[in-house]
């Protein structure tokens, strides 16, 4: 029986660029050789596609549809803008090639907080209070819950948020991924110096009350009949799981399984499988929580379509967790490609 040629495509033109890579590293290590011929494709940060071998970047591939359609599934391992936005999905789809993931409209909304927020608000899912902002030129067009727009000044424009939302706050680029852009703030000041700093990374923004509680993480895996993980909790060692939590802080840790009650454990699990059906969502995704202290509501705060698959991420360890290996993992993830 011959091999199925799997073409993994990482690196990307997003800030998440070296993330993807060893994200891709660790699955080229666990493919299982003998099913697959495994053809590593490393995109640069300029957009230039090249073949990889052995962590050596190779020629660079002149022809990258024909390339693409001498392969048999692809699996976009790359995270952010443009590998996680639904924009190389288009490119799969056009040339009508398998690929692992979520399609162009899940990988969309999934990649926008705001629109993501939209379909979530609309599933009837309980999320933290916001407002949503774009940078235009030098004013700020504040967009209220029925898409109704007002330009204001960046000051005003705080003072819109500060008659809405209670301190602390998280700011967000709209489109970013691996916590990229985000800050928390606790005064006027640095919510307006935030709000500037996430307009470098986006022209919308979205503005979130601060949810006090356990910060959890879930995985699902599947087309139609799709499958939750155990829920994992993060500790993060910083103020909250930024960018340099997540991959520099060793302190930081994970608790598999987490510790929470069971019956808010499965309630998670069940809203968890919900988000994803609700975006459109294939193949696999991992979605975010809170547990709210003292009430234990339960907050979903984003689901993430093509989640990190390094040696350190959530989605593998919490299939592994629930009892399903990391080859194992991988092996379905192709399966559901070629349904």
């Amino acid at each position: 029986m011959s091999k199925l040629k799997l073409g993994v495509i990482f690196g990307g033109m997003s800030t998440e660029n070296e993330v993807s890579v060893v994200s891709a590293k660790s699955i080229l290590k666990n493919l299982n050789q003998t099913k697959y011929e495994i053809y590593p494709i490393y995109i640069s940060k300029e957009g230039i596609w090249y073949e990889y071998q052995g962590e050596i970047i190779k020629e660079e591939i002149t022809n990258v549809i024909h390339y693409l359609k001498s392969l048999d599934v692809l699996f976009p391992v790359l995270h952010g803008l443009y590998g996680e936005d639904g924009s190389i999905q288009g490119l799969f789809e056009l040339l009508k090639m398998p690929y692992i993931g979520c399609g162009i409209l899940a990988s969309s909304i999934g990649m926008d907080k705001v629109y993501t927020k939209c379909i979530f608000e609309k599933a009837g899912l309980n999320q933290a209070r916001y407002e949503y902002i774009r940078k235009y030129q030098d004013k700020y067009i504040y967009v209220d819950k029925k898409f109704n727009e007002i330009v204001l000044s960046l000051g005003k424009a705080v003072e819109k948020i500060m008659s809405n939302l209670k301190f602390p706050m998280f700011i967000k680029p709209s489109n970013s991924g691996s916590s990229v852009g985000i800050n928390k703030a606790n005064s006027k000041e640095e919510l307006q110096k935030y709000i500037e700093y996430a307009s470098y990374y986006d022209n919308k923004i979205l503005i979130e009350e601060g949810i006090c509680g356990k910060e959890v993480e879930c995985a699902v895996l599947g087309n139609e009949d799709v499958i939750a993980s155990c829920v994992g909790e993060i500790q993060s060692a910083d103020e909250f799981y930024s960018y340099d939590a997540k991959y520099n802080n060793h302190e930081s840790k994970t608790i598999i399984p987490a510790n929470i009650p069971s019956e808010i454990s499965e309630k998670i699990r069940t809203q968890a499988i919900k988000a994803f059906k609700a975006i459109s969502g294939k193949g696999l995704s991992r979605v975010d929580f809170f547990v709210e202290n003292g009430t234990n509501n339960i907050v979903i705060n984003e689901i993430n379509t093509l989640p990190g698959f390094t040696n350190i991420s959530m989605y593998p360890k919490l299939f592994e967790a629930s009892g399903i290996k990391y080859s194992d993992l991988l092996d379905k993830l192709v399966e559901l490609a070629l349904m």
